[in-house]
């Protein structure tokens, strides 16, 4: 008998708008407070500045506000749970686009504050009007925008956690943000590693089934993995890795089965 068909985890969009407005809204927040030579520190994502990184956010952000802007496509190009694993193939599209406003940002004192505050603005302006199953324009092509809003929980989440570690700020996490985020990337784990002999649970958040072997079906599952949402979020992004996780005390795994280390990152 094959596989069943993993059903696509629906999320409230009116959750999801507020979510993402409000997470913007924290690292909007944080980033007016930074100085210049903050801007100017090194971040755990290669070459990119602290500033590289705050470009990049309004970028992120940015792309619901021109997706909504643009005609409306013909067709659905990308389903949610195909973005995670299609955000690879456009690493270096993402990285000249962030560092083309970074440079323009970096040439006239206030402009990264007020690129934060045009965002937030037309943001908010944006999500009011559109409606969720309305397909926008997308570097991934037609993505309903109910859709591409929960994959901007992970932009925002994830950075968020990236700026925090950069600078010292303690910015907080929205918990539907960081919710939607948690879901998001363990059910794309589940999507890259299919199977239901290992039990991986983020607490309170998600519980998802993954690599192939015999399948758990009543009782303690054999194979278990369990750690917090932000750990879980940095071992999909590869901002930690399994080793170190482990090493750390931030996962625990029980089962032969249970190393998932072969099949992290979800997300590039």
């Amino acid at each position: 008998m094959p596989p069943a068909k993993k059903r696509t985890r629906s999320y409230d969009p009116a959750k999801t708008r507020a979510a993402v407005l409000a997470q913007f809204d924290h690292v909007r927040q944080g980033v007016l407070t930074l100085t210049p030579e903050q801007l100017a520190l090194p971040t755990r994502l290669g070459e990119w500045t602290v500033r590289e990184l705050a470009a990049h956010i309004t970028m992120a952000v940015r792309s619901v506000i021109r997706g909504v802007a643009a005609p409306e496509p013909a067709t659905r190009d990308l389903a949610l749970l195909d973005w995670p694993l299609a955000t690879r193939k456009y690493a270096g599209d993402v990285d000249h686009d962030t560092r083309e406003i970074a440079e323009a940002a970096a040439e006239t004192p206030g402009a990264l504050a007020e690129l934060y505050e045009e965002t937030g603005r037309r943001l908010a302006d944006v999500l009011v009007a559109a409606p969720d199953e309305r397909l926008i324009v997308t570097r991934f092509g037609g993505v309903r925008l109910a859709d591409f809003l929960v994959t901007r929980t992970v932009e925002l989440i994830v950075h968020t956690d990236d700026l925090n570690a950069a600078t010292g700020l303690d910015l907080p996490y929205d918990r539907q943000a960081l919710a939607a985020c948690t879901r998001l990337l363990a059910d794309a784990l589940a999507v890259k590693a299919p199977g239901g002999s290992v039990e991986v649970r983020v607490p309170p958040h998600a519980v998802v089934q993954c690599v192939e072997g015999p399948r758990h079906t009543r009782g303690t599952p054999p194979n278990v993995v369990e750690t917090d949402p932000l750990t879980w979020i940095r071992l999909a992004t590869g901002r930690t890795t399994w080793a170190e996780a482990l090493s750390a005390a931030r996962v625990h795994a029980s089962g032969e089965r249970a190393d998932l280390s072969a099949h992290l990152p979800v997300l590039g």
